[in-house]
């Protein structure tokens, strides 16, 4: 079994600051991405930030500039540090995660049960 657990969301005011962790455990052999993406209402699920396992980042156009993603590979745990926040950033930011658990098999989507970030004043 794999677990993500996911924390740091929360109510920010606009121009405030967050970040949230997102930790990977159980069976797991490597870990080839880790990212972070949201939804907000009404809308589908988008991208917001990704890193690879030789430390390539991908972050979306909406958030460059804003938002830094990092990752820890002892601790197995993806970073989002989120800056001078919006109102449209409001949404369900939800943890993936691309991993095998053994060395034989393939790498597979997996998926953190998703925390609220809400700005507002």
């Amino acid at each position: 079994q794999v677990q993500l657990v996911e924390s740091g969301g929360g109510l920010v005011q606009p121009g405030g600051s967050l970040r949230l962790s997102c930790a990977a455990s159980g069976s797991i052999f490597s870990i080839n991405a880790m990212g972070w993406y949201r939804q907000a209402p009404g809308k589908e699920r988008e991208l917001v930030a990704t890193t690879t396992s030789d430390g390539t980042t991908n972050c979306a156009d909406s958030v460059k500039g804003r938002f830094t993603i990092s990752r820890d590979n002892t601790k197995n745990t993806v970073y989002l540090q989120m800056n001078s926040l919006k109102p449209e950033d409001t949404a369900v930011y939800y943890c993936n995660v691309v991993l095998r658990r053994r060395s034989y098999t393939v790498a597979v989507d997996y998926w953190g049960k998703g925390t609220l970030v809400t700005v507002s004043s």
